[in-house]
């Protein structure tokens, strides 16, 4: 039997994906110990975890060097890779939002020549353009987003707000919520026409993990 190979996000998401693995039997020990290692296996069960940048995770299942992945929908919309989503794994929420000064709420879908500054600039173009039929200038940057309406880069941003403290410290709020996030489980197209039985024994182990822990709340 050929190894199944999972890619998971760098970080958080990879251990909360691995206690996932773990509560279905599919425990990698391998993956406990600090290391610097970036592939890890498990014989028994014949799996492979490899670890991977979050934004790499659905290009490595689109193209077949990884089976499954897990990794958040913020990535599987920004990447629009072609691959299958099997199911929410309804850890690591939060939502991607359209943030900027209170005093603009209700009113950006009135702006010329919006600047939107974003990690996401194809969710953010997409959201502008299917929700405002606006068209909108896109100034994409890599971190502190909030900053960029401050300092008059932007009018607003895209990004993804979990309890939003950092936005109210900064005098930002939620103008607009474009979606809501968490992990979702994705495979490969051909292998899941391949290993169609082990792939849905992992998502249907997943489920009753979920269901156990919906019931215990």
């Amino acid at each position: 039997m050929r190894y199944l190979t999972a890619a998971l996000a760098k970080g958080r998401l990879a251990e909360l994906a691995m206690e996932m693995f773990s509560e279905a039997g599919m425990d990698c020990l391998e993956m406990k110990e600090k290391s610097r290692k970036l592939i890890f296996t498990n014989e028994e069960t014949k799996m492979k975890f490899i670890l991977v940048k979050a934004s790499d995770v659905p290009t490595y299942v689109e193209y077949g060097a990884a089976d499954i992945g897990i990794v958040g929908k913020d990535t599987l919309l920004e990447e629009g890779r072609n691959l299958y989503e099997m199911l929410d794994l309804g850890f690591g929420k939060c939502r991607m939002a359209v943030c900027g000064p209170k005093e603009l709420k209700g009113k950006i879908h009135l702006m010329n020549n919006l600047r939107v500054a974003s990690k996401y600039p194809h969710i953010a173009e997409k959201y502008f353009q299917d929700e405002h039929s606006q068209t909108i200038e896109i100034i994409k940057l890599n971190g502190s987003v909030e900053l960029a309406p401050l300092v008059g880069l932007s009018d607003v941003i895209v990004d993804i707000v979990e309890t939003g403290a950092t936005l109210r410290e900064n005098g930002l709020d939620v103008l607009e919520t474009i979606t809501p996030l968490s992990a979702r489980f994705v495979a490969n197209k051909v292998s899941m026409k391949l290993h169609k039985d082990r792939l849905m024994y992992i998502v249907s182990r997943f489920k009753e993990i979920l269901d156990e822990r919906g019931g215990e709340e």
